[in-house]
């Protein structure tokens, strides 16, 4: 292993000097604003951080796109309230995928380049430290993903690779220290284990590529702290002996001192995924606090968390590389047990506080989700905060307070635009030692003595300024010295002009496979429409929002579920709701050289063994080999546990079948994960109308309880094989049977 990676980092250096044309020397001049930050400082700066989750890593069949998961256009005020609430950095995933141009420039769409610009501009010009990565497109699952540690064609990954990172470094080459790339996400090749050491050299390679050609492209990237992952950005197969190589920085700025690094280590933390993850009852509660003992994981708890921080601190903190807890959190669980936030803060301050002793940056994932499951601790609507506990426990574990926070009351106001009812607004200032720096509308400065006048702690929101602001809500900052920034919601309406509400319109759909597309008739005097979906006789939530065309199509549905689907139509008077238009998306069956059978041989809706009974069929009129064929059964792991399986039987000899565990890059309703069942060549051929038999046991190591009620290839009922669509088989990678989740 020691030969092979020095062959493969010098294998790296010759194929980006190839394609670069580079020189071994990269200019080292800096902006005058660029501070040259050490580790502690760095770290000291950052403080504590949010994740901009599922918006621009976010992508519809291979593409990105910022509202393809459900979450609104991104804007200046939602990234000011986030500061506002105490956060210093925000981390902004991004997804490339098909937007990336062919070989040899891999050119990025020049409007996305230009989207991520203005978004990573909404944080840096706040002040805030931004990372931003390279996110879904090592994910096997993922359309569109090419940055594969398991894929056969290094030599293309590790070009394409380098061009996307040199374009994107050319961006920001005059931001300041405050601006941190991070090379890639979570990259591995999909199997949860040991990592396999011939993958795990490719994603060393992908991170020497990366800091050389950041590194290369000069100025402020001579000297910027870069953020490199190990496999998984899992701590123990970063820390252990399993093949993780930190980079060189051979091409950094001589100007910064010898002693001193310049790269930090990205780590993620989820642990018990029971508790902060899976999406059940089972765990709600967490900590040496929790009431109830039954609600608790048997493992994940204080020390584990404790022990986890500090195997990073000696390993790598201690060596001067900072570490960046790129993502912790926990999903709502309220629904199953309303004490559950509770823990939920607990577990948020256990690892701000544990990192800040370890000289770590703790970042909260936020996937922009609100209600059960979801990650959400602002509305991204509304800019509300919707968990002001956890904010408040994150905060109070990495060490900052509210004491010296500026406060101004009221925090809510109105004005009506009418000539007779413009007023003044006035807002009184606690200024706790801070002085008040400006007043801001999203990018825009009020202007004082003009916009707004101070008399000792009142400020004064001219009427003028006011009546010249558009109808809705105006959210104006109040930038003040040292703190967070309160925000001033104002209501703009216009009682002079009457508004009717909208009028009544019609709604249709097309079902398709796995989504459902949705059209409707305009709606007379509509600012907006909405559409909201329910599960069968479920209560109606909404999908997408701020919607101005005639249709939309939904395409997080799964096939073989019966939807209601309405539209909302809405101005400032109000909403009018469509008819409901009921949808069951189907995809259609895909038949092949064989098809499967099964049924479940463990029935039990809640078991520590999933037993699914195989049978494949050759329905095709020539022999199929086995060896180029793939089975995939689909479910929920409903815990971060480690698994092992099991081939009872095979009809082809049980050491001829091969097993792994896929996770989805992309869950679904029913399927997180997939076990693929694949064959040797020892296991020869089937003969035109043969068959052959698999039984399989699936369990964790542990022995603890799946879910199985509710994951997409159970079948809870039957004991004789049927023709199994929600088991799907490939031959050389192409679908041949079944229905994907």
């Amino acid at each position: 292993m020691k030969f092979l990676r020095t062959y493969l980092s010098a294998a790296v250096l010759a194929i980006a000097t190839a394609i670069s044309g580079w020189s071994s020397t990269a200019s080292a001049a800096l902006t005058n604003d660029f501070d040259q930050l050490n580790a502690s400082q760095i770290v000291a700066q950052m403080g504590a951080g949010w994740n901009l989750g599922n918006q621009l890593e976010a992508s519809n069949n291979g593409t990105p796109s910022e509202t393809a998961w459900g979450n609104p256009v991104i804007t200046q005020a939602l990234i000011q309230k986030v500061k506002a609430a105490g956060f210093k950095t925000i981390r902004i995933p991004v997804s490339y995928l098909n937007l990336i141009g062919s070989a040899p420039n891999y050119t990025i769409n020049s409007t996305w380049m230009n989207r991520i610009k203005t978004v990573v501009d909404y944080a840096y010009n706040e002040g805030l430290t931004v990372i931003i990565n390279i996110h879904g497109d090592g994910y096997n699952s993922v359309v569109g993903s090419w940055l594969l540690v398991n894929s056969g064609d290094q030599t293309t990954i590790k070009a394409k690779y380098q061009k996307v990172w040199q374009q994107i470094a050319n961006t920001f080459v005059n931001y300041d220290e405050r601006l941190i790339f991070e090379s890639m996400n979570e990259e591995f090749d999909g199997t949860y284990g040991t990592p396999n050491t011939a993958y795990y050299a490719n994603l060393n390679a992908y991170n020497q590529i990366f800091v050389d050609t950041v590194r290369q492209t000069g100025g402020n990237n001579s000297a910027r702290w870069l953020l490199i992952p190990g496999w998984n950005t899992n701590i123990d197969y970063t820390v252990g002996n399993y093949g993780f190589v930190m980079p060189t920085d051979q091409y950094r700025s001589t100007a910064i001192p010898s002693t001193e690094k310049r790269i930090m280590l990205s780590v993620h933390y989820y642990s018990p995924w029971d508790f902060a993850g899976e999406e059940s009852g089972n765990i709600t509660q967490w900590g040496a606090t929790a009431a109830n003992a039954s609600k608790k994981s048997t493992w994940g708890q204080e020390d584990y968390l404790e022990s986890q921080m500090k195997s990073v601190y000696d390993k790598f903190v201690s060596q001067g590389y900072p570490a960046v807890i790129g993502e912790f959190g926990s999903i709502d669980k309220t629904a199953y047990d309303s004490t559950n936030n509770t823990y939920r803060a607990a577990f948020a301050k256990a690892i701000a506080a544990t990192a800040k002793k370890y000289s770590s940056v703790p970042v909260y994932w936020d996937n922009g989700y609100n209600g059960q499951h979801g990650f959400g601790l602002f509305n991204r609507s509304t800019y509300a905060v919707t968990q002001q506990g956890i904010i408040d426990a994150i905060m109070s574990g990495i060490g900052n307070t509210t004491a010296n926070n500026s406060t101004i009351t009221p925090s809510i106001a109105s004005f009506d635009k009418k000539t007779a009812n413009q007023a003044d607004i006035a807002v009184t200032m606690t200024l706790n030692g801070n002085t008040l720096s400006g007043i801001k509308n999203g990018s825009a400065t009020l202007v004082s003595g003009t916009d707004y006048a101070i008399s000792g702690n009142t400020v004064t929101i001219k009427k003028s300024y006011l009546a010249a602001q558009a109808v809705g809500t105006t959210n104006l900052t109040f930038d003040f010295s040292a703190g967070s920034d309160p925000i001033l919601a104002i209501s703009i309406v216009d009682t002079s002009v009457t508004v009717a509400l909208p009028g009544a319109f019609t709604a249709s759909g097309t079902s398709g496979n796995a989504s459902a597309t949705l059209t409707w008739t305009a709606s007379s005097g509509a600012a907006s429409y909405k559409v909201e979906r329910a599960t069968g006789s479920g209560a109606y939530t909404t999908i997408a929002s701020n919607l101005t065309s005639l249709t939309y199509t939904d395409t997080t549905a799964v096939n073989g579920t019966l939807y209601n689907y309405r539209v909302v139509a809405s101005n400032t008077a109000g909403s009018t709701n469509s008819n409901v238009v009921t949808l069951t998306p189907a995809g259609t069956t895909t038949t092949g050289s064989f098809k499967i059978q099964m049924y479940s041989g463990n029935t039990t809706a809640s078991s520590n063994t999933i037993a699914p009974r195989v049978k494949i069929v050759n329905t095709g009129t020539t022999s199929l080999n086995l060896s180029t064929v793939k089975l995939r059964y689909y479910y929920t792991i409903d815990a971060n546990i480690t698994q092992a399986f099991w081939y009872d039987w095979a009809s082809v000899g049980s050491s001829n079948v091969t097993g792994s565990f896929v996770t989805m890059a992309t869950p679904k309703s029913g399927a997180d994960t997939y076990f693929e069942i694949g064959f040797a060549s020892a296991a020869g051929s089937l003969a035109p109308g043969a068959a052959a038999e698999i039984q399989i046991r699936i369990s964790r190591t542990d022995w603890s309880n799946y879910t199985q009620s509710g994951d997409y290839s159970f079948s809870p009922t039957g004991t004789s094989y049927v023709d199994w669509t929600k088991m799907t088989g490939y031959v050389n990678g192409a679908l041949q049977w079944g229905i994907e989740p």
